[in-house]
């Protein structure tokens, strides 16, 4: 993990409402903003997950959402993962992707999770052993394609 970030995992209610903002926020700059998808991110799903922030110089610079079997999948998801800008290449989203698993695997004894990615990081999660269990489809006008990893116990 990289010495300039802290991250932690939170569920809903243990995040104030300032790291909820700046998650928020993170999430609308970078999906609505830099990648203009127009997409509704309050999908009630927020209060069902675990949070997991990074930090560093007092602000949140990256975050995903961790969501239990049975929300979106038949198993975990992994979900809402963005990075500030400048913060990316820097080893932050790997760092904050290997704890997920951990997480994932450890607290909620996942044997598998799916995620629905952007086909740009096809090669990033696939490096997590992610493989492919679909074919391309646009998602918010942006190409995805669905993903599962199996977890060794």
């Amino acid at each position: 993990m990289t010495a300039a970030a802290q991250i932690t995992v939170k569920a809903f209610e243990e995040l104030s409402n300032q790291e909820l903002y700046e998650i928020l926020t993170l999430r609308s700059d970078v999906f609505l903003i830099e990648q203009n998808s127009l997409y509704r991110d309050c999908d009630g799903n927020d209060n069902l997950a675990r949070h997991m922030s990074a930090t560093a110089d007092g602000m949140v610079i990256g975050c995903l959402r961790l969501l239990p079997a049975g929300v979106l999948y038949d198993n975990p998801s992994i979900g809402r993962f963005a990075l500030r800008k400048e913060w990316r290449g820097k080893g932050i989203a790997k760092a904050m992707m290997k704890l997920a698993l951990e997480h994932l695997r450890r607290e909620w004894q996942a044997e598998a999770v799916t995620i629905s990615a952007q086909a740009y990081l096809r090669d990033f999660y696939g490096s997590f052993g992610f493989n492919a269990i679909s074919e391309e489809f646009l998602e918010d006008g942006i190409p995805h394609l669905y993903m599962r990893c199996n977890l060794d116990k």
